[in-house]
């Protein structure tokens, strides 16, 4: 057994190198997790470009999304999580302190002295592996691990952070149940997840928006159950969803887009009265026009999405172990550690030739 453990470190806007740390003991209310994969998301592109600001204090080993084998565990810690040696584990990015009041709540999402967040506290903050990009991460007393199958292809198992945005958003926030029509702007990763998520969750028609140069990701999105899908830069996505659904609107609307403003205008006025609007998508700070009468006058409910919880996360497992959904066809690329940097620029969509839609990387 190694007595160092390699890991990829980010140590500056767009650079990242292979160091070793010392394999650190565990105590009896922490783990050490051997990871198979880390998945990586748009957050993963915004810390690699420095683009995060206080967030991320110093060198860190990014990777909020991993996937791992429990190696060694502490007594206490064992019986908390319901876990042993040798057990596969799904770990949330969030490290809250358990104990105060939002987080008693169930609503850990706001803890104010949470302890940090996996792949973004500095590798300064004892014992370092605090992130899924590397051979080893480290648990303590804080962490959240949700125990999986262990015999799930790691490519698809992984995707338990992407699914869980989809249950999230689509169901527990945006409410979509039996016959519903929905309506899902932007057909990335977790505009994907949300797709299946809906139909999983009974919804009767899901449309989904696109740009041309998303062809690849449409397809997907009809492979996962999507009646209907619309080019945003070629169509009038409203007036789309008006004929689809014959002048109704949609039941639900996902606004999913990264930094683009129009969607969330179309969002309202493809929703129908009384309906649902969920934002989720990221502007960067950037002021979006809002026409508020549109959201009076219809009655709309518009809810705001910040990450996952513990309930969505292990529905979204039980739907990937269900394996009704071709989800492994989102996979587009497997890296490995010593490469962890393309992997950021695949999924950036910086490599030319390359259509990446799900990267993971693999110690």
């Amino acid at each position: 057994m190694a007595d160092t453990v390699r890991a990829a470190v980010q140590t500056g806007p767009n650079r990242i190198e292979i160091q070793e740390f010392p394999r650190p003991r565990t105590s009896e209310d922490s783990a050490l997790v051997r990871i198979e994969a880390n998945g990586i998301c748009g957050s993963d592109v915004e810390q690699y470009r420095g683009h995060l600001g206080g967030r991320v204090s110093g060198p860190a080993i990014p990777g909020h999304e991993p996937l791992g084998i429990i190696e060694e565990i502490g007594e206490r810690a064992a019986e908390r999580w319901g876990v042993s040696p040798g057990d596969r584990v799904a770990v949330e990015v969030l490290r809250p302190c358990h104990f105060c009041a939002r987080c008693v709540a169930g609503d850990y999402g706001a803890c104010s002295r949470k302890s940090g967040v996996h792949g973004f506290t500095p590798t300064t903050v004892a014992p370092g592996l605090w992130g899924g990009m590397a051979e080893y991460m480290y648990l303590d007393s804080h962490s959240i691990p949700h125990p999986m199958r262990g015999d799930l292809p790691a490519e698809l198992a992984v995707m338990f952070n992407v699914l869980g945005a989809g249950v999230r958003w689509a169901l527990h926030l945006g409410g979509v149940g039996l016959g519903d029509t929905v309506l899902v702007l932007g057909s990335g990763q977790r505009g994907l997840a949300s797709i299946v998520a809906a139909k999983a969750a009974g919804a009767g028609t899901v449309i989904a928006t696109g740009l041309a140069s998303d062809a690849h990701k449409l397809e997907l999105a009809r492979r996962f159950g999507a009646e209907h899908t619309i080019v945003a830069d070629e169509e009038d996505t409203v007036e789309r969803v008006q004929e689809i659904t014959d002048g109704t609107g949609v039941d639900v609307a996902l606004e999913l887009t990264p930094a683009a403003s129009e969607p969330v205008s179309h969002a309202l006025q493809a929703t129908r009265h009384g309906g649902r609007v969920v934002l989720a998508g990221l502007k960067g700070g950037a002021a979006v026009p809002l026409r508020t009468d549109v959201a009076i006058n219809k009655a709309l409910t518009l809810v705001g999405a910040y990450g996952v919880n513990a309930p969505a996360y292990e529905e979204a497992i039980r739907i990937l172990q269900s394996e009704r959904f071709p989800l492994h066809e989102m996979h587009t690329h497997t890296v490995a550690l010593e490469n962890a940097a393309h992997a950021v620029e695949l999924l950036a969509g910086s490599v030319h030739g390359e259509k990446a839609v799900h990267v993971s990387v693999h110690p």
